[in-house]
């Protein structure tokens, strides 16, 4: 079936301006000042007004527990799988899945089972092979068999490094995993990141600097995540991009009192730009359906929660209406630059032979109304219309 978005401020995500959009199944057909509207003699075709609206890429979410995560304070702090509409409701139409502290109970064979029903379901996912710990879990009998030989999985991760949770790894560690992770990433011309967890040690990003200085590895190969925890790490996070590294903010942290460590995920984007940290360099994801712990000095549990995705249209909304960073900067952690780490060639842009993944925004709020993901449309006028398998639709 064909569709024809009507009128739309289209932002791809830099401005391009006031254009009709064609959606030929799942792909982006044709962007025009104007589509006419063929004859009732033609095949059906669906129009969508989107006057006053503002267009976007779908957001890729680069971090998300969609098996469940957590479990720091026992069996019953384990959390949920992510269920559909808990997903596309906040612009999510692309998501890579990881596993984190519990690589035991949670294992690779059903992330990527998971994987695969979001993807029946509607939406497109990517998995990294691996959890916290080292020896990284894995599917076949290698990481890097992993990242050859299963369509899924794009890269490893998220390893823990500079925590309490993690396998507490040396340099060779690490750069043994970087290794697998970057030939992997080249024989399957995939992209081949190390994705690595960085919790609230000492050693923060030591040991990446120590890698890179070594000369074999680019920094582009490993990407830390949780950046935005400490203003220690952050400062660090901004000397590690300004080398060539990307980095990546995590939306659901935020001050949890007045005067607290963390950075909010607008306030992070902000700064870093204005450290001048190459825009292209910068990634925002969610860590959503992960637990949220909060430990003591001592590494007692005090309290956990649990993350939601809804976590990246906040924090674009906060930088763009708040922050006064422009749309289009604003929107490229979120879209473009993740594809272009990723490798997601298909995704990221609106773009004439590209995925159909699109959002329509509300121009003065920047609020959600429609979400599109691979041309058929998920939520309309803010609410999901395609459900999940086990989803309730009076819920």
């Amino acid at each position: 079936m064909l569709k024809i978005i009507k009128g739309a401020q289209v932002y791809s995500p830099e401005k391009i301006g006031n254009m009709d959009i064609l959606l030929i199944g799942d792909k982006i057909g044709r962007i025009a000042e104007n589509i006419e509207v063929p004859s009732k003699n033609f095949m059906e075709v669906e129009v969508i007004d989107a006057k006053g609206k503002i267009m976007t890429p779908g957001f890729i979410d680069g971090h998300v527990h969609i098996a469940g995560g957590g479990g720091e304070g026992g069996p019953a702090t384990r959390t949920p799988e992510a269920m559909l509409t808990g997903i596309t409701r906040f612009g999510e139409t692309t998501v890579v899945g990881c596993l984190g502290t519990d690589g035991t109970t949670r294992n690779m064979a059903g992330l990527l089972a998971k994987a695969r029903a979001l993807e029946k379901e509607g939406i497109t996912t990517y998995i990294y092979t691996g959890s916290y710990q080292i020896p990284t879990r894995v599917i076949t009998d290698s990481p890097r068999n992993d990242i050859m030989l299963i369509d899924k999985v794009i890269g490893i991760g998220e390893i823990a490094i500079s925590d309490h949770r993690s396998s507490q790894p040396v340099v060779r560690d690490l750069l043994r995993l970087a290794s697998e992770a970057r030939v992997g990433g080249l024989l399957s011309g995939k992209a081949g990141v190390l994705h690595l967890h960085v919790g609230d040690g000492k050693e923060k990003l030591d040991y990446l600097f120590e890698i890179i200085d070594g000369g074999e590895i680019p920094p582009s190969q490993m990407v830390p995540t949780h950046i935005n925890r400490n203003r220690d790490l952050f400062l660090q996070a901004i000397e590690y991009a300004k080398i060539g590294g990307t980095v990546d903010i995590t939306s659901s942290i935020f001050p949890g009192r007045e005067g607290g460590p963390e950075i909010k995920g607008s306030s992070a984007l902000k700064a870093m730009l204005g450290e001048g940290v190459p825009e292209t360099n910068i990634t925002m994801s969610s860590d959503g359906f992960g637990s949220s712990p909060v430990f003591d000095k001592y590494g007692a549990l005090i309290k956990v929660g649990i993350g939601s995705v809804s976590s990246n249209h906040k924090e674009f909304c906060d930088s763009v209406l708040k922050e006064k960073i422009p749309i289009s900067t604003a929107l490229k952690p979120l879209t473009s630059n993740v594809a272009d780490i990723l490798k997601l060639s298909s995704k990221g842009r609106i773009k004439e032979g590209l995925d159909a993944d699109l959002l329509l925004l509300n121009a003065d709020d920047l609020s959600i109304d429609t979400v599109i993901a691979k041309g058929k449309v998920m939520v309309s006028h803010g609410k999901p219309i395609v459900f999940g398998t086990f989803e309730d639709e009076k819920e």
